[in-house]
């Protein structure tokens, strides 16, 4: 019998696509991804597609119930010459200043206070959230009630006191009603910033604040070198969505003012409401809304500084 040689044989080479499909389905680096495409669908579904739609109608006539032409930057340019406009947004920008501040001082007394061994803390971190958590209409009502030209418990309390002799206009008049809502702004917003802070608080490593006070350091001097640039990423983060939140604010002026008096508390966000859905024009709507991406788009820079803020602090490039 001979031997007969046998060839030997070789695999065929895969296909480009299965070798892509399989790097996808069983790669380490892209699990990452596979979890990330539900939360990205999510948001071109429910965020991006809304928000490139809008910028879409800000740019032809459309109204209510009519799909409208393209009219370029009509809208814009009307805008430009609208004194409403100009008003709702100085009103905005002092709404959201005046506001952001404000809750950040006091919120940031309340979270220093909070961190300290105190009796009940759990009960007072309990009751300091309470004014979040209430929904902004009810709120709103509850300040609606509290400002009341005839009815205000603070005007009754005042003449009693014998510290004025009348009610109190604090939503009739025009600057009444601006720090009116900027107060009622304040109150809602104080327990986010306070309780996030306090969250921050508590990853400081207490060996530094002992180091501190070994070496002798008093209290703002801790605070000045050690609480503040630990909480410097935290902070831009925290202001960031307060400024959003309260640029963005509809509910709680929408419910007390609608805007007034005299347009004196009319914001970006409630007028455009106004423009779009009350008067029909949903074009010149969309480009006040759209008018406002400019200014969020600055606050978000915030957090981005207070994220390389944070790279720097662990010894990290800005890369």
């Amino acid at each position: 019998m001979t031997d007969v040689a046998l060839k030997p044989t070789t695999a065929p080479a895969p296909r480009a696509g299965a070798t892509a499909w399989a790097a996808l389905s069983t790669g380490r680096n892209w699990l990452g991804l596979w979890f990330m495409l539900p939360a990205a669908a999510f948001l071109i579904l429910f965020l991006a597609y809304p928000l490139a739609l809008g910028i879409w109608i800000s740019f032809t006539d459309a109204r209510i119930g009519q799909s409208g032409a393209f009219v370029g930057l009509e809208n814009y340019e009307w805008l430009s010459d609208d004194s409403v406009f100009w008003l709702s947004v100085f009103n905005t920008l002092l709404y959201t200043s005046v506001a952001s501040v404000i809750k950040f001082a006091i919120g940031l007394y309340l979270a220093l206070l909070l961190n300290e061994s105190m009796p009940f803390k759990a009960m007072i971190r309990a009751i300091v959230l309470i004014p979040f958590i209430v929904p902004t209409v009810l709120s709103a009502i509850a300040f609606w009630w509290l400002f009341d030209a005839q009815f205000s418990i603070i005007s009754w309390s005042l003449r009693h006191l014998g510290l004025i002799s009348g009610n109190i206009d604090f939503l009739g008049d025009t600057w009444n009603a601006r720090w009116s809502v900027i107060f009622a702004n304040i109150w809602r917003g104080i327990p986010f910033v306070a309780i996030t802070l306090l969250a921050g608080l508590q990853t400081v490593p207490p060996s530094l604040y002992e180091a501190a006070t070994i070496d002798g350091a008093n209290r703002w001097q801790i605070f000045r070198h050690i609480t503040y640039p630990m909480l410097t990423p935290i902070i831009a983060i925290v202001m960031t969505f307060s400024v959003l939140f309260t640029f963005t604010d509809f509910q709680l002026i929408w419910v007390l003012t609608r805007g007034g008096p005299v347009n004196a508390t009319q914001l970006m966000a409630t007028l455009s409401y106004q423009r779009a859905i009350l008067g029909g024009h949903l074009g010149e709507g969309a480009a006040i809304s759209s008018a406002m991406i400019p200014f969020l788009l600055g606050a978000i820079l915030i957090s981005w500084f207070g994220l390389q803020r944070r790279k720097w602090q662990q010894g990290e490039s800005n890369d």
